[in-house]
């Protein structure tokens, strides 16, 4: 999808489809009142007789006449105006995208974005625009056979924002910030739907190369599993220990600002394939064990973001990737393993493995003395149970950052929802026979699997990004959601 900015009359524009919005009550906005009069009455004609009513989500496409350079109207509901908010103005593009992906144009012009939304500017709603039509424009095709007709359901290929005055540069900014959003939500998607045999952890490490060439701001380095063995990452290599696929250790290193500035970093659970190992998951749903990987995506499509926005900071991604099987050499519940920061652990549930490689990742990239660390993980059930599909869990060891968190969340439209940590729960990791246990039992789930995290970062800044609930879909609209990179995003715009 390529995004331009256009000036001038909306009458003069000259694009295949002028989408213009309508609400449900009141007079018509001044830009679709311009078009009207051009189009001597058309619009109010339709809406009087009821061919639109202006409902969130209703579309209708007539033919503009010679009066306009568009060959095409498109009247888009936006509901009531008063109530027209971020929310609804992401129905309205997502139903404007809908209907002109069943059309053959190839290029269409936007006027929606020129109404006030409640609690976006110029800028945002220019960025939510581009960010919105990338992820509705998604298909996934690699391993269909019939990739070319799917490809033909839409055939758009430029979408332009009509500028008002004096706002093409707050225009272009947010084009140029929601199409690098939208673009690591769509490499993330991709990663998340490819099956686990295709996209393994060498497959992580490929894209990772791939999305660094030819950027000398990005630097890619992958650990095998000889190096990690000699790092002493005895947690990590115990989840990959039944497998024949190698593990790999993927860390990108962006540099975007001075030397002398800490980084932010990144580390996102890469378990390409999740059986439970020994403590063998049921097979009813099991497919959905290929999305294990989400947290990984999410580093790889941030880290593709980041690289087209230039964002003046310095950003570690790292990715641990496995897969996780069982076999007559995979570890057992009961065994007990040394990390690499030299706790012992007690693995009660072979199942609980997402901690156990995440730790090793957060002890290596310490070494890097980061100002911040955020983990991306699809690590607990329980926080699908406590969550749902709506918010992703939040838990962290400071405030402060935990906050910035929360907002970036909610401007993104993206949010999260912070949990407690405290030694009560902390607790409930004790094991007889090492440092500690891997799980804690069956009570909040959540929030003692982020203590376990927690037991190995040291006075750094950290977070803990639980995406079991918000990562992918099931059911008819089964697939990975892209989530939660625009969160991560607004987090790390505001700190640029």
């Amino acid at each position: 999808m390529r995004f331009e900015v256009k000036t001038g009359a909306a009458t003069k524009l000259q694009t295949s489809c002028l989408i213009l919005p309508v609400f449900s009550s009141g007079p018509l906005t001044a830009t679709t009142r311009s078009v009207d009069a051009a189009c001597h009455g058309l619009i109010t004609d339709l809406v009087n007789g009821g061919d639109i009513r202006g409902k969130i989500g209703d579309t209708l496409i007539a033919r503009s006449g010679v009066a306009l350079t568009a060959k095409r109207i498109m009247l888009v509901g936006c509901g009531e105006k008063s109530k027209f908010n971020r929310k609804q103005y992401r129905k309205a593009l997502q139903a404007a995208y809908s209907a002109l992906a069943r059309t053959r144009h190839t290029d269409a012009t936007s006027a929606l974005h020129l109404e006030a939304v409640k609690g976006a500017d110029v800028a945002r709603r220019a960025s939510i625009a581009a960010e919105v039509w990338q992820n509705a424009s998604y298909r996934y095709t690699e391993t269909r056979s019939d990739a070319n007709e799917a490809d033909s359901d839409s055939e758009i290929e430029s979408l332009g924002l009509l500028a008002g005055s004096g706002k093409a540069a707050d225009v272009r900014k947010g084009l140029k910030r929601g199409a690098a959003i939208g673009a690591g939500m769509r490499l993330s998607r991709e990663l998340g739907n490819l099956p686990a045999n295709v996209c393994t952890p060498s497959h992580l490490a490929a894209t990772a190369r791939k999305i660094a060439r030819g950027n000398d701001k990005l630097k890619v380095e992958v650990l095998g599993e000889a190096e990690m063995k000699k790092l002493g990452m005895g947690s990590l290599l115990s989840v990959t220990a039944g497998t024949v696929e190698p593990a790999k250790l993927i860390v990108m290193r962006y540099s975007g600002a001075a030397k002398k500035k800490a980084p932010i970093a990144l580390v996102g659970k890469g378990v390409t394939f999740d059986s439970g190992g020994i403590s063998l998951k049921p097979g009813a749903g099991m497919d959905e064990m290929k999305f294990d990987m989400c947290g990984a995506a999410t580093v790889l499509g941030c880290m593709e973001a980041i690289a087209r926005l230039k964002l003046p900071l310095n950003v570690v991604g790292c990715v641990p990737a496995c897969e996780n099987l069982p076999s007559g050499i995979a570890t057992k519940p009961g065994d007990i393993v040394t990390s690499m920061a030299g706790k012992t652990i007690e693995v009660l549930n072979t199942d609980a493995e997402g901690r156990l490689i995440l730790c090793d990742a957060l002890t290596y990239v310490q070494k890097y003395k980061p100002r911040a660390i955020i983990d991306i993980a699809t690590l607990t059930g329980a926080c699908l149970v406590a969550l749902g599909k709506h918010r992703s869990g939040l838990l962290a060891n400071s405030d402060k950052l935990a906050k910035a968190l929360q907002k970036a969340g909610d401007n993104a439209d993206d949010p999260a929802w912070r949990l407690p940590l405290g030694d009560e729960y902390r607790q409930l990791l004790k094991s007889n026979f090492a440092d500690l246990a891997n799980i804690g039992g069956r009570d909040a789930g959540t929030i003692t699997a982020a203590c376990f995290l927690s037991e190995f970062v040291k006075d750094v800044d950290w977070a803990h990004l639980d995406i079991a609930g918000t990562a992918w879909l099931s059911g008819p609209k089964k697939g990975s959601t892209g989530r939660p990179i625009p969160l991560l995003l607004e987090y790390l715009t505001s700190v640029a």
